[in-house]
């Protein structure tokens, strides 16, 4: 009996594919919304994990007596904080097991092949996310305000350039536009950082050849997370061609654990580990609140994280960089909210970039929506075709 002639059983009659009850227009229609609650999610997480990271990071430096530490002191802590950027992935492994995954396509060949590519893929994104992290916390406290913005900014360029190059990204005058305003915004609306250094102890060549490769190393990992979803972790058996959000969850578990690893290898190695005592020691508020602002910053940068790994699966790098460096301008206003900086305050430049904000996500939301909406009209004619 061939497949097409074998009868429908009652369980089958009873539990028919989602394919069977939902017209192909129905079922593209509820994919897009889904997909637009997704994107909604991973902005949020994205805003909320900024937002978290630098109002803590702003804590932990106020609260650490730099204002009375030599230059020596300025090379201390960086490896904590790269570290505090990755190690809070185990948080992520139940989350892991409680979202569905989609039915496993067996007709996937070469999955030996795929594993090793997809292994040789997070230990690549670890190494890379545990050297921006370490470059970025060092930039941190060689530059001022000023000059580290100006760097930073340059990630969203470089991301555009790697995307076009190994993503074969297709640009519109949109996000064109929306790029050109989010740097701009990035510029003149970042939020200010207690760990900036005194004049006395800036070094701007070692600096910015750091900030710079932080920011090339950060361009390159979104770009290299796009791939890894796009030609590997889709066309593996476990996840049917689909992009979920179980996906998300096992990127980030799987790259910040190599990431943590490098990060306490770097630790250890460099004697950093010895210092951690005496830094809770100096902490004003006491060592209780120095570990809790570090279990705090290590939680917020998880939850940024799982964000713009969303958006980099459900939208691209260039739209992850691109909400990443919008939400500067309202952190920038928490931050002022928050702490009392001297000559920090939310002045007319960062107004203006409060405003742009909406026009820049605006631009790159519409070339979203004129592609969703190809996608319907295409879909509608193929149904007349099919009818006529």
């Amino acid at each position: 009996m061939t497949e097409a002639s074998k009868p429908i059983t009652t369980e089958e009659s009873a539990n028919p594919e989602p394919d069977q009850i939902l017209s192909p227009r129905r079922s593209l229609e509820l994919n897009q919304r889904k997909w637009w609650i997704s994107v909604s999610l991973c902005i949020f997480l994205v805003l909320l994990g900024d937002s978290l990271v630098m109002l803590l990071l702003n804590f932990f430096y106020d609260q650490n007596n730099r204002e009375d530490s030599d230059q020596d002191l300025q090379y201390q802590g960086t490896w904590l904080q790269a570290l505090v950027q990755n190690a809070a992935f185990p948080l992520l492994i139940p989350l892991f097991f409680i979202f569905p995954s989609p039915k496993q396509n067996q007709e996937t060949n070469n999955t030996r092949f795929l594993s090793f590519r997809l292994l040789l893929l997070y230990i690549s994104l670890g190494v890379l996310v545990a050297a921006h992290s370490k470059l970025f916390a060092l930039g941190k406290l060689y530059a001022n305000y000023g000059v580290f913005t100006l760097i930073s900014a340059t990630q969203l360029t470089f991301t555009a350039i790697f995307t076009a190059i190994i993503n074969r990204f297709k640009f519109t005058r949109w996000i064109i536009l929306s790029i050109i305003l989010t740097i701009l915004i990035y510029v003149f609306g970042s939020p200010e950082f207690g760990g900036e250094p005194d004049e006395n102890e800036e070094f701007y060549n070692i600096q910015a050849w750091l900030t710079f490769a932080a920011s090339v190393a950060f361009a390159l990992s979104l770009c290299l997370v796009q791939l890894g979803f796009e030609k590997v972790l889709v066309k593996t058996k476990r996840y049917g061609n689909k992009k979920v959000f179980r996906m998300v969850l096992e990127m980030q578990i799987c790259v910040s654990f190599v990431a943590t690893v490098v990060c306490l290898v770097g630790m250890f190695a460099s004697g950093e580990n010895k210092e951690l005592q005496g830094d809770s020691h100096n902490f004003k508020k006491g060592e209780m609140y120095y570990v809790m602002s570090l279990i705090g910053l290590a939680l917020s940068w998880q939850v940024w994280a799982v964000g713009l790994i969303g958006l980099v699966l459900y939208v691209s790098g260039v739209f992850g960089d691109v909400v990443h460096m919008c939400t500067s301008p309202l952190v920038a206003l928490f931050v002022v909210l928050a702490f009392d900086f001297m000559d920090d305050e939310f002045s007319w430049p960062r107004i203006g970039t409060l405003i742009a904000t909406p026009l820049a996500l605006g631009s790159y939301f519409y070339t979203l929506h004129k592609r969703n909406k190809k996608k319907m009209v295409e879909l509608y004619q193929t149904e007349n075709n099919i009818e006529v």
